[in-house]
């Protein structure tokens, strides 16, 4: 039987085998650059995006997961797996941190504020609903969550998330962006695809439905046919942003 990999460095890893599971498919955990050799699709999960960050640089990782996406096998990103997979990131603390790249498109790192503000929202999903039955809408819950602030031309827009005006949008020391004037759309994306790549700002993982785990094993499949068979270049976008376009909202 084939098995997905799983980032098991820190975060909701044990959450994404346990949906995995639910669906009679195998999830295996990865932490050490040579394990990724023996899977052939990869779950990136939510967790604490700085501190997955140090650690997978210090397993000495990204080198093997830039390689893992730059040879188009079926890679998904949840929260912190969204940001990894961005090619560029922006709201990062001092020093920034190390991305895999993959995704064309810039990411706002903890968009929605902090812990406390975390929140659930049912969202429109017309491809999943399509692609996996069930409902039009998906419970979406949010932890510390970023947004997609821009995406390229390639990238397919798979839910959208509507800013209620009085909300806070982004908070920290630095900055509180509230203002219905602030922003002009009240839209901001939360998730993508692109080839085979697929990146969710909330955590499905941490819901009993399990339609994106569905969605994605069925990219793993169709590559697995020879269905697709999608290179991304990686080495050279991790930080550009030159392709990209805007979507409702700017850059902070």
């Amino acid at each position: 039987m084939a098995v997905v990999g799983v980032l098991a460095l820190q975060g909701s890893f044990n959450e994404h085998i346990a949906a995995l599971r639910r669906l009679g498919m195998k999830g295996v955990e990865i932490r050490k650059p040579e394990q990724l050799q023996s899977v052939s699709s990869l779950i990136i999960p939510g967790g604490e995006s700085t501190t997955m960050a140090k650690l997978a640089e210090f397993h000495n990782l990204f080198p093997a997961l830039r390689e893992f996406v730059q040879m188009g096998k079926p890679v998904w990103g949840t929260c912190a797996g969204l940001i990894f997979l961005a090619n560029k990131a922006v709201g990062q603390k001092e020093g920034g941190q190390e991305l895999v790249g993959g995704l064309n498109c810039t990411v706002h790192r903890n968009y929605f504020g902090s812990q406390i503000q975390s929140f659930e929202a049912e969202l429109l999903v017309p491809e999943l609903a399509s692609q996996e039955g069930g409902p039009e809408t998906f419970r979406g819950v949010f932890i510390r969550a970023p947004a997609v602030l821009e995406v390229g031309p390639e990238v397919e827009v798979l839910a959208d998330y509507p800013i209620p005006s009085n909300k806070v949008l982004y908070s920290s020391s630095a900055v509180e962006i509230q203002e219905e004037s602030a922003v002009p759309e009240k839209k901001v994306i939360v998730a993508i695809k692109q080839g085979n790549l697929l990146g969710t700002a909330f955590h499905p993982e941490l819901t009993a439905d399990t339609r994106w785990h569905s969605y994605f094993l069925k990219m793993v499949r169709d590559v697995g046919e020879g269905t697709s068979n999608t290179t991304v270049a990686v080495s050279e976008t991790a930080s550009s942003s030159d392709r990209q376009t805007k979507y409702d909202l700017p850059i902070f």
